[in-house]
């Protein structure tokens, strides 16, 4: 199937490890020209140079900072399509994550994707052409106490892209979201390390977090990449506010 992708411009933020980096490897794939920002990108872009011949541009920055968040969009302000997927909010209870915590975990992922958004939904609905993909989680769907600030954040930026969609398709531009249930990553295991320090005290005790997963497993990271590449691409033109849960159904799990 031709997604029609090849030759977009494509920004991805977190993009060095886990599901940013299957993306990069998705949408290189199809022919698309990458700008990678998060802290360290480089040694993922030196690997898909390896691997593709598409044009990748490797930005350093941190994008929980405003600054950084006006100057990565001034070097890619012509994308066709920005992923949002930076984000890094920890697990623990209401009591267990602080204030100030919270606040900086929160201008990561919530404020960055939302200001991300805003520069580059401007742009987009100027030339009435392009997509934005947040990738999201299924702590928004499924609330889990025990992870309250990414609950409530992932939980934000659900409401916030459905009702961008609504505008944004006044003016020919496009975006949805993903919800993603326990993923292959590093942030999975880190994750799962915290909930097992609250419930027995052992971090070591991780993978007891991990049980009684849809098909016994958890997600790939490439089975979020390939939905991502499709949703932005032709194939899904009326996708649009809308956001996917995948879980394998584990939300109804009783």
């Amino acid at each position: 199937m031709d997604l029609q992708l090849a030759g977009k411009r494509v920004v991805i933020t977190g993009a060095s490890k886990g599901i940013g980096f299957a993306c990069a490897e998705a949408f290189a794939a199809e022919g698309c020209d990458l700008v990678l920002a998060a802290r360290a990108p480089e040694a993922a872009a030196e690997a898909l140079r390896a691997r593709h011949q598409v044009r990748i541009e490797a930005i350093v920055a941190d994008l929980s900072l405003p600054q950084e968040r006006v100057r990565l969009h001034a070097m890619a302000a012509d994308a066709d399509i920005l992923v949002n997927n930076a984000g890094a909010i920890p697990s623990g209870g209401i009591d267990a994550i602080s204030y100030e915590r919270w606040v900086e975990s929160w201008q990561l992922k919530v404020f960055g994707y939302i200001h991300l958004t805003q520069m580059y939904l401007a742009a987009m609905r100027a030339r009435r052409a392009g997509v934005i993909c947040n990738i999201i989680g299924m702590a928004g769907r499924a609330w889990r106490s025990s992870y309250i600030a990414g609950t409530a954040g992932n939980a934000a930026l659900i409401a916030f892209t459905s009702a961008v969609g609504w505008d944004a398709q006044r003016d020919g531009v496009r975006i949805f979201g993903i919800n993603p249930a326990a993923t292959a990553t590093e942030r999975m295991e880190t994750q799962a390390r915290q909930r097992a320090e609250v419930a027995h005290g052992d971090p070591e005790r991780w993978r007891e977090m991990l049980t009684g997963l849809p098909y016994e497993r958890p997600i790939e990271p490439r089975e979020i990449a390939e939905m991502a590449v499709f949703g932005v691409s032709a194939r899904a033109s009326y996708l649009n506010g809308t956001v996917i849960d995948i879980d394998g159904a584990g939300q109804f799990k009783v």
